[in-house]
């Protein structure tokens, strides 16, 4: 016969199987715990920043002939002073900005986009914070040999090969046109040379963002699967975002008693209860100054029928047996409702009996 094992399902309640709730990805979001691709970023920064050197070169290189030509000539160069080097030097650095600062603002601008299209706008200072486990050399040595060191080793070497790759297929597929580069004008030679370098961008900046598409989703899954919760987790934030299920159900309970109070305190005020003769009772009461019709004060089927009942007689109030009309009543009417206009005759009825027996008594 095989033995058999048990299993103490104790071991398994601290599993993370629960998918976060909103509350705690809130919380993680404003400590900065979000998921991005840093490869997608550059991916975005390189293709953008070659297409702006590849489609502005000529505007860059007329830039730098015109320069030369005004302030490397002769007559510059032989009346050279003091004041001559200052205004070559405030020219040369108004052409460089001219040439530099279009491609750091669209690197900027293209950064920007690749992290609002991943995270949105966030700013949390918690990632700035100095944390002590950080400086513990044991810790670093998890991190050094963790699964996300080794994927992040792995994306490296990939991103390498693939680069090396264009590099040379871009390179040996071109390889003819190098010689020829030799007889021709430098202006001709540097756009060739221009038209291969942003060839090879372009191929590498695809092959990133492909990489920073996979490593997007890489990213989204790790962090997942760091913030899933234990079902004990799940239990307890429930609790602190709704209360303990204990405490509203006493909460709950305290308010029917006090609303049954109250209920029954309008009991003795009433003109007449009607019965159906066990298993309803409803209260009606009529002020012809202040109502326009009979108002249910109080209302209740088995138990309660009972009770109402019992401080009906105990104070006095006629109790009027009505099978049908007690149902209707009780379905159709609820605590502080005027009866509806098809019962009104009904209930006069009910009424004028009761007046009847009052002035007889």
């Amino acid at each position: 016969m095989p033995e058999l094992v048990f299993l103490d399902l104790q071991l398994f309640a601290g599993e993370k199987t629960e998918k976060a709730t909103p509350r705690k990805r809130q919380k993680a979001r404003e400590k900065g715990q979000v998921f991005r691709s840093n490869d997608l970023n550059s991916a975005l920064i390189v293709i953008a920043v070659f297409a702006v050197i590849f489609f502005g070169f000529s505007y860059m290189l007329e830039s730098m002939q015109g320069f030369t030509r005004e302030y490397l000539s002769g007559r510059w160069i032989q009346d050279f002073t003091m004041v001559t080097a200052r205004t070559i030097l405030l020219e040369s650095i108004y052409v460089l900005s001219r040439i530099i600062v279009p491609i750091l603002a669209v690197a900027t601008l293209a950064g920007l986009v690749g992290n609002l299209m991943q995270v949105g706008f966030l700013f949390s200072t918690e990632p700035l914070t100095i944390k002590l486990e950080r400086l513990n050399p044991i810790e670093g040595l998890k991190r050094i040999f963790s699964k996300r060191a080794m994927v992040e080793f792995i994306k490296s070497v990939l991103k390498l090969t693939l680069t090396a790759g264009i590099v040379f297929h871009v390179i040996s597929k071109n390889i003819s046109l190098f010689p020829l580069m030799m007889d021709m004008e430098i202006a001709q030679s540097v756009k060739n040379l221009l038209n291969l370098i942003f060839e090879m961008a372009m191929k590498i900046g695809i092959a990133l963002f492909a990489l920073g598409v996979l490593d997007y989703l890489y990213q989204r899954w790790e962090h997942e699967k760091s913030l899933k919760m234990t079902k004990h987790e799940v239990k307890e934030e429930h609790k602190q975002m709704e209360g303990d299920p204990q405490i509203r159900a006493r909460q709950r309970q305290r308010q029917r008693e006090m609303a049954m109070r109250r209920m029954m305190a309008e009991v003795p005020k009433a003109d007449v209860v009607i019965t159906n003769p066990t298993h309803y009772a409803i209260a009606l009461r009529y002020e012809a100054e202040y109502m326009d019709a009979p108002m249910v004060v109080a209302k209740g089927v088995d138990f309660m029928a009972q009770r109402i009942k019992k401080v009906a007689r105990e104070s006095g109030v006629t109790i009027v047996e009505n099978q049908e009309l007690a149902r209707n009543l009780y379905y159709i009417c609820d605590l502080g409702d005027v009866i509806p206009e098809n019962l009104y005759q009904a209930v006069a009825q009910v009424l004028a009996f009761v007046y009847r027996q009052k002035q007889v008594q």
